[in-house]
Protein backbone atom coordinates (compact mmCIF):
# COMPACT_ATOMS: atom_id res chain seq x y z
CA UNK A 1 0.00 0.00 0.00
CA UNK A 2 2.75 2.15 1.00
CA UNK A 3 4.44 1.52 -2.57
CA UNK A 4 0.98 2.33 -4.40
CA UNK A 5 0.93 5.46 -2.55
CA UNK A 6 4.20 6.64 -3.44
CA UNK A 7 3.74 5.74 -7.12
CA UNK A 8 0.80 8.10 -6.93
CA UNK A 9 2.54 10.98 -4.81
CA UNK A 10 5.09 10.72 -7.87
CA UNK A 11 2.65 10.72 -10.91
CA UNK A 12 0.76 13.76 -9.36
CA UNK A 13 4.06 15.12 -8.39
CA UNK A 14 5.30 15.20 -12.07
CA UNK A 15 2.16 16.27 -12.93
CA UNK A 16 2.48 19.74 -11.46
CA UNK A 17 5.76 19.78 -12.72
CA UNK A 18 4.86 19.09 -16.39
CA UNK A 19 1.46 21.54 -15.85
CA UNK A 20 3.04 24.29 -14.82
CA UNK A 21 6.05 24.13 -17.00
CA UNK A 22 3.97 24.11 -20.09
CA UNK A 23 2.24 26.87 -19.09
CA UNK A 24 5.21 28.77 -17.93
CA UNK A 25 6.82 28.12 -21.43
CA UNK A 26 3.40 28.71 -23.83
CA UNK A 27 3.40 32.22 -21.53
CA UNK A 28 6.38 32.70 -24.48
CA UNK A 29 6.50 30.39 -26.85
CA UNK A 30 3.17 30.16 -29.63
CA UNK A 31 1.19 27.00 -29.07
CA UNK A 32 1.42 25.17 -32.11
CA UNK A 33 -0.42 22.41 -31.85
CA UNK A 34 -2.92 21.09 -29.35
CA UNK A 35 -4.56 18.16 -28.40
CA UNK A 36 -7.76 18.57 -30.27
CA UNK A 37 -5.72 19.52 -33.27
CA UNK A 38 -4.81 15.98 -32.60
CA UNK A 39 -7.75 14.48 -32.43
CA UNK A 40 -9.45 15.87 -35.40
CA UNK A 41 -6.81 14.44 -37.70
CA UNK A 42 -7.07 11.66 -36.32
CA UNK A 43 -10.69 11.38 -37.60
CA UNK A 44 -10.06 12.64 -40.95
CA UNK A 45 -7.19 9.96 -41.67
CA UNK A 46 -9.99 7.73 -40.53
CA UNK A 47 -12.45 9.22 -42.71
CA UNK A 48 -11.97 8.10 -46.63
CA UNK A 49 -13.80 11.23 -47.90
CA UNK A 50 -11.85 13.68 -46.05
CA UNK A 51 -8.24 14.81 -46.50
CA UNK A 52 -6.22 14.80 -43.51
CA UNK A 53 -6.28 19.05 -43.24
CA UNK A 54 -4.05 21.49 -40.30
CA UNK A 55 -4.21 25.01 -41.16
CA UNK A 56 -3.08 26.83 -38.87
CA UNK A 57 -0.88 29.93 -39.09
CA UNK A 58 0.52 32.01 -35.51
CA UNK A 59 -0.53 35.55 -35.63
CA UNK A 60 0.99 38.44 -32.66
CA UNK A 61 -1.68 39.44 -31.25
CA UNK A 62 -0.80 43.61 -32.39
CA UNK A 63 -1.17 42.19 -36.10
CA UNK A 64 -4.85 40.78 -35.51
CA UNK A 65 -7.69 43.34 -35.95
CA UNK A 66 -8.56 44.94 -32.99
CA UNK A 67 -12.42 43.80 -34.02
CA UNK A 68 -11.49 40.29 -33.08
CA UNK A 69 -10.76 40.35 -29.61
CA UNK A 70 -13.80 43.14 -29.49
CA UNK A 71 -16.02 40.49 -31.16
CA UNK A 72 -15.35 37.41 -28.84
CA UNK A 73 -15.70 39.19 -26.04
CA UNK A 74 -19.17 40.38 -26.87
CA UNK A 75 -19.85 36.78 -28.14
CA UNK A 76 -18.51 34.66 -25.34
CA UNK A 77 -17.17 36.39 -22.26
CA UNK A 78 -18.59 40.06 -21.54
CA UNK A 79 -16.25 39.65 -18.45
CA UNK A 80 -12.99 38.65 -19.61
CA UNK A 81 -10.95 41.57 -18.58
CA UNK A 82 -13.17 41.61 -14.88
CA UNK A 83 -12.85 37.43 -13.56
CA UNK A 84 -10.47 35.98 -12.61
CA UNK A 85 -11.55 33.05 -14.99
CA UNK A 86 -14.81 31.92 -14.06
CA UNK A 87 -17.72 34.58 -14.54
CA UNK A 88 -19.76 33.17 -11.71
CA UNK A 89 -22.73 34.81 -12.59
CA UNK A 90 -22.54 33.36 -15.93
CA UNK A 91 -22.21 30.06 -13.69
CA UNK A 92 -25.49 30.74 -12.00
CA UNK A 93 -27.50 31.68 -15.05
CA UNK A 94 -26.31 28.35 -16.46
CA UNK A 95 -27.27 26.11 -13.30
CA UNK A 96 -30.74 27.82 -12.79
CA UNK A 97 -31.64 27.11 -17.11
CA UNK A 98 -30.21 23.61 -16.79
CA UNK A 99 -32.40 23.27 -13.25
CA UNK A 100 -35.49 24.22 -14.98
CA UNK A 101 -35.38 22.13 -17.50
CA UNK A 102 -34.31 24.48 -20.16
CA UNK A 103 -31.09 24.35 -22.64
CA UNK A 104 -28.22 22.95 -21.36
CA UNK A 105 -25.81 25.39 -20.93
CA UNK A 106 -22.31 26.33 -19.69
CA UNK A 107 -20.27 29.38 -17.85
CA UNK A 108 -17.66 28.94 -20.26
CA UNK A 109 -14.98 31.79 -20.24
CA UNK A 110 -12.90 32.73 -22.64
CA UNK A 111 -9.79 31.59 -20.14
CA UNK A 112 -11.94 28.12 -19.76
CA UNK A 113 -11.90 27.52 -23.49
CA UNK A 114 -8.47 28.50 -23.81
CA UNK A 115 -7.71 26.24 -20.63
CA UNK A 116 -9.30 23.43 -22.42
CA UNK A 117 -8.26 24.06 -25.98
CA UNK A 118 -4.43 23.90 -24.90
CA UNK A 119 -3.78 21.57 -22.66
CA UNK A 120 -7.10 19.21 -22.63
CA UNK A 121 -9.36 17.08 -24.46
CA UNK A 122 -12.95 17.67 -25.80
CA UNK A 123 -15.18 16.30 -22.86
CA UNK A 124 -17.82 17.43 -20.15
CA UNK A 125 -17.08 14.49 -17.60
CA UNK A 126 -16.08 15.79 -14.37
CA UNK A 127 -12.11 14.44 -14.43
CA UNK A 128 -11.99 16.67 -17.62
CA UNK A 129 -13.53 19.92 -15.92
CA UNK A 130 -11.91 19.61 -13.09
CA UNK A 131 -8.54 19.36 -15.20
CA UNK A 132 -9.98 22.85 -16.76
CA UNK A 133 -10.62 24.24 -14.01
CA UNK A 134 -6.87 23.88 -12.96
CA UNK A 135 -5.40 24.86 -15.78
CA UNK A 136 -7.78 27.49 -16.05
CA UNK A 137 -6.14 29.32 -12.59
CA UNK A 138 -2.64 28.22 -13.67
CA UNK A 139 -3.36 30.57 -17.07
CA UNK A 140 -4.61 33.38 -14.71
CA UNK A 141 -1.98 33.21 -12.61
CA UNK A 142 0.80 33.31 -15.27
CA UNK A 143 -0.13 34.36 -17.72
CA UNK A 144 -1.69 38.23 -18.91
CA UNK A 145 -5.19 38.70 -20.17
CA UNK A 146 -3.47 39.95 -23.59
CA UNK A 147 -1.70 36.36 -23.25
CA UNK A 148 -4.78 34.44 -22.93
CA UNK A 149 -6.29 36.21 -25.73
CA UNK A 150 -3.52 35.83 -28.55
CA UNK A 151 -3.41 32.29 -27.54
CA UNK A 152 -6.84 31.91 -27.61
CA UNK A 153 -7.14 33.84 -31.05
CA UNK A 154 -4.63 31.70 -32.49
CA UNK A 155 -5.86 27.73 -31.36
CA UNK A 156 -9.66 28.22 -31.86
CA UNK A 157 -10.87 26.11 -34.13
CA UNK A 158 -12.92 27.82 -36.90
CA UNK A 159 -13.80 25.15 -39.58
CA UNK A 160 -12.78 21.77 -40.87
CA UNK A 161 -9.01 21.69 -40.16
CA UNK A 162 -8.58 25.23 -40.23
CA UNK A 163 -7.44 26.81 -36.51
CA UNK A 164 -6.86 30.51 -35.16
CA UNK A 165 -8.25 33.65 -36.76
CA UNK A 166 -5.20 34.22 -39.38
CA UNK A 167 -6.34 30.81 -40.87
CA UNK A 168 -10.00 32.01 -40.65
CA UNK A 169 -9.15 34.89 -42.38
CA UNK A 170 -7.43 33.98 -45.00
CA UNK A 171 -9.75 30.61 -45.91
CA UNK A 172 -12.67 32.97 -45.76
CA UNK A 173 -11.71 35.91 -46.42
CA UNK A 174 -8.84 36.38 -48.31
CA UNK A 175 -7.36 38.42 -46.51
CA UNK A 176 -4.82 38.92 -43.44
CA UNK A 177 -6.29 38.79 -40.08
CA UNK A 178 -5.02 42.37 -39.45
CA UNK A 179 -7.61 43.40 -42.20
CA UNK A 180 -10.38 42.06 -40.81
CA UNK A 181 -13.45 44.94 -40.44
CA UNK A 182 -16.16 44.41 -37.10
CA UNK A 183 -18.67 42.72 -39.63
CA UNK A 184 -16.09 40.25 -40.70
CA UNK A 185 -15.00 39.85 -36.84
CA UNK A 186 -18.35 39.15 -35.46
CA UNK A 187 -19.32 36.93 -38.03
CA UNK A 188 -15.82 34.89 -37.22
CA UNK A 189 -17.21 34.79 -33.74
CA UNK A 190 -20.53 34.01 -34.13
CA UNK A 191 -19.75 30.80 -35.45
CA UNK A 192 -17.47 29.59 -32.98
CA UNK A 193 -19.97 27.66 -31.07
CA UNK A 194 -20.12 25.54 -33.74
CA UNK A 195 -17.74 25.61 -36.11
CA UNK A 196 -17.85 22.52 -38.25
CA UNK A 197 -21.81 23.24 -38.84
CA UNK A 198 -21.42 26.60 -39.88
CA UNK A 199 -19.35 28.93 -42.38
CA UNK A 200 -18.73 32.65 -42.08
CA UNK A 201 -19.09 33.43 -45.62
CA UNK A 202 -22.28 30.59 -46.05
CA UNK A 203 -24.28 32.24 -43.52
CA UNK A 204 -27.34 31.37 -42.37
CA UNK A 205 -30.41 33.41 -41.05
CA UNK A 206 -29.60 32.76 -37.66
CA UNK A 207 -25.61 33.20 -37.96
CA UNK A 208 -26.82 36.99 -39.35
CA UNK A 209 -29.12 37.18 -36.24
CA UNK A 210 -26.10 36.11 -34.17
CA UNK A 211 -23.98 38.78 -36.02
CA UNK A 212 -26.13 42.16 -35.60
CA UNK A 213 -26.05 40.99 -31.78
CA UNK A 214 -22.12 40.73 -31.60
CA UNK A 215 -22.09 44.12 -33.10
CA UNK A 216 -24.45 45.67 -30.88
CA UNK A 217 -22.45 44.38 -27.93
CA UNK A 218 -19.37 45.62 -29.43
CA UNK A 219 -20.77 49.37 -29.16
CA UNK A 220 -21.96 48.98 -25.96
CA UNK A 221 -18.43 47.48 -24.39
CA UNK A 222 -15.78 49.53 -23.24
CA UNK A 223 -12.90 48.60 -26.14
CA UNK A 224 -10.82 45.54 -24.81
CA UNK A 225 -7.35 47.26 -25.92
CA UNK A 226 -5.51 44.50 -27.62
CA UNK A 227 -5.16 44.24 -31.57
CA UNK A 228 -4.14 46.11 -34.31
Amino acid sequence: MKRVIRFLGKILLWFFILSIGFTVLYRFVPVYITPLMVIRMVEQSMDEKRAVKLDKKWMPIGEISRHMPQAVVASEDQKFLEHHGFDMDAIHEALDENQSGKRIRGGSTISNQTAKNVFLWPGRNYVRKGLEAYFTLLIELIWSKERIMEVYLNVIEVGDGIYGVEAAAQEFYKKPASKLSRQEAAMIAGILPSPLRWNPVKPTAYNYKRQSWILRNMNNLNPVGFGK
